[in-house]
């Protein structure tokens, strides 16, 4: 009986040992394999039986199976991982999924077979997302063998242990009683300083010691001891390695399980939000897959299958024709600036070192170069209208006027194009009492009754020098020389032009509405936020579309209520955002009325997730 007893053993740890082998050998012959599909249904989700609780051991050790993300059943009070889906799926292997407010939500399953589990084991999910022509790694997923992170765990604390024997406290190096008993014996005075807190001056020390402090720690100190820690700070880094050579991985993780039995496939759906781009119609999704046993990599899964997601973009819907705005052409153009040029007083020569001259002058000379870049535009005259304040008589500040733009119109013949020198005109504007009445409207610093005052003075239609006498008797006169007349003392450019070729004196005519079109443009760029500051003001098709992208659906159906209902895609627009807002009685209304008039927008219905119940309800009509 002992015999066949020991013989029974043998076989069955025979059968044992061969298992792990025929595991190996049905994975490597792709018998047994991970597989990736598109789930049938939509993600779990949360409802009024499942409290929620976030489990949060993301990042620590425990000697327990880990499942992140889980939540607790109300009525079982057991964790529940809503992570791991037991659920069938689907051999689909495409998707439609929309784009929404510059985002995509794409969801897959990852289906690992009861097979591929083995307590040593751990295995290790890329997900890999080809977007363009970049590929982009996802959140790993790891599924763990319990024996496998056993022996992980059992590296951290030997780690630990490890860690724990390095000496801290520098005084464990320090023979300390034979040192007080030192002192004790060949210094009673000293030593009672050990019950003294006052501080001793090193000098001091040394010479009630006879030796320094120094000398006597490195005489009490454990030098042996201390030589022996130091080698175990620097080994610090070989330890880890001798003892974790397979960290537990907690960044970068979607989902990091330990399997405690092996009894069913293992069917993860994972779900992935990211920022769409342009122009983007698809992604691609495929796995990495890798089989780990101590830390080893001993298979690696070939995966040529891949999901496609196909993107559904509401840039799509755009009405892309060209916007033209209507413009009413003059053929006379008129154009001015003007320029604040000091003067010394009494005189009418251009200094440019006097004050902002030179500064004004080179700006002056810019808005000349602008004009003259002008297509299509010829010359008449260039007036020059030279004006000053009110200080002094009438009669002089006129020839003073005069003078001054005659100077400026000398200096600005040396940089103007020769054929615009004769066109030159020197004018002048002695007292600009109606800039006067501007300025001291829209004071700030003179009191409203000072201000009353002034106007009264300006507004008397009297003689100027009149007028000027009557203001210098103010209290409030320093200011106005001092603060108000230098702005008087400007010199305008009055620039007069026509339309070369232009026989009418007004032509109505169109153009490319260039801030519409840039409004467009950002649609198709998914910079929604510009799009909808762009086609606001245009209350159309397109600015509801904007709304819509940028996810303001209230907005959209605003302007979607103020267009044409016989247009189709106004029609599925409203559908959509009905849809969006829950008003699903309207919605189906609108989607009926959008296929009446363009049985083709069927199709794009059939691409828009967002249109998927309702499609499926008409569906049924037939």
């Amino acid at each position: 009986m002992c015999s066949k007893g020991l013989m029974m053993v043998a076989v069955a740890l025979i059968a044992v040992s061969c298992s792990p082998y025929r595991k190996m050998r049905d994975i490597r012959s792709g018998t047994v394999a991970l597989s990736l599909s598109v789930p049938d249904e939509p993600p779990l989700e949360e409802d009024e039986d499942v409290e929620v609780s976030v489990d949060s051991i993301r990042g620590t050790l425990v000697d327990e199976p880990l499942i992140m993300n889980a939540i607790r059943d109300s009525e079982t009070g057991e964790m529940v991982a809503t992570d791991v889906i037991r659920a069938s799926s689907v051999t689909a292997r495409f998707r439609n999924v929309a784009e929404r407010a510059g985002y995509v939500s794409i969801s897959f399953d990852v289906t690992v077979p009861a097979a591929l589990s083995d307590s040593r084991w751990q295995l290790k999910i890329q997900p890999l997302m080809a977007i363009q022509n970049d590929t982009v790694p996802l959140d790993a997923v790891y599924v763990t063998g319990q024996q496998y992170r056993a022996g992980q765990l059992r590296g951290y604390e030997r780690y630990r242990a490890f860690l724990a024997s390095i000496i801290t406290d520098t005084t464990d190096f320090i023979r300390i009683r034979q040192l007080e008993i030192f002192l004790e014996r060949h210094y009673p005075q000293t030593y009672a300083m050990k019950r003294d807190s006052s501080y001793v001056p090193e000098p001091m020390a040394e010479n009630l010691f006879g030796v320094t402090q120094r000398d006597a720690l490195i005489h009490y100190t454990r030098h042996f001891k201390w030589r022996m820690n130091e080698r175990r700070k620097g080994r610090v880094g070989k330890m880890y390695e001798r003892y974790i050579k397979d960290p537990i991985v907690t960044e970068g993780v979607r989902l990091d399980t330990v399997l405690t039995a092996s009894d069913g496939d293992f069917i993860y759906r994972y779900i992935h939000t990211f920022r769409s781009r342009p122009r983007l119609k698809k992604v691609n999704l495929s796995l990495d897959g890798k089989l780990y046993e101590e830390g080893r990599c001993i298979h690696s899964f070939p995966f040529p299958d891949e999901l496609t997601f196909y993107i559904s973009s509401l840039s799509g819907l755009l009405d892309d024709r060209p916007k033209y705005r209507m413009l009413v052409l003059e053929r006379v153009v008129r154009d001015n600036t003007k320029a604040l040029i000091d003067f010394h007083q009494g005189s009418a020569q251009v200094d440019t070192s006097l004050g902002d001259n030179a500064s004004e002058l080179r700006r002056v000379r810019r808005c000349i170069d602008d004009i003259v870049a002008r297509d299509g535009l010829e010359l008449d005259s260039l007036v020059i209208v030279a004006s000053s304040s009110p200080e002094g008589t009438y009669a002089n500040n006129r020839r003073l006027s005069a003078a001054r733009s005659q100077a400026v119109k000398d200096y600005i013949r040396g940089f103007v194009p020769e054929d615009w020198r004769d066109s030159l005109v020197a004018s002048e504007l002695p007292e600009n009492w109606e800039q006067l009445e501007k300025l001291v409207a829209n004071d700030t610093v003179l009191n409203e009754n000072s201000r009353k005052r002034i106007m009264a003075v300006i507004l008397a239609d009297e003689d100027p020098d009149v007028a000027e006498e009557r203001l210098s008797r103010f209290s409030e006169y320093r200011y106005l020389r001092e603060k108000v007349y230098p702005k008087l003392r400007s010199v305008s450019f009055d620039f007069h032009m026509h339309r070369i070729g232009m026989q009418k004196d007004t032509v109505h005519t169109t153009e490319i509405d260039t801030v519409y079109m840039s409004g467009v443009q950002a649609i198709r760029d998914m910079d929604y936020k510009k799009a909808v500051y762009l086609l606001r003001p245009y209350d159309d098709y397109n600015a509801a579309l904007a709304y819509m992208s940028a996810d303001y659906n209230h907005s959209a159906l605003d302007v979607l209520s103020r267009l044409d209902d016989t247009d189709p895609k106004v029609c599925y627009l409203k559908a959509m955002v009905l849809s969006r807002l829950e008003q699903h009685e309207e919605a189906r209304k609108y989607y009926r009325l959008c296929l009446a008039y363009d049985p083709y927008m069927r199709h794009r219905a059939n691409l828009d997730p967002e249109m998927h119940l309702l499609v499926k309800q008409d569906n049924n009509n037939y």
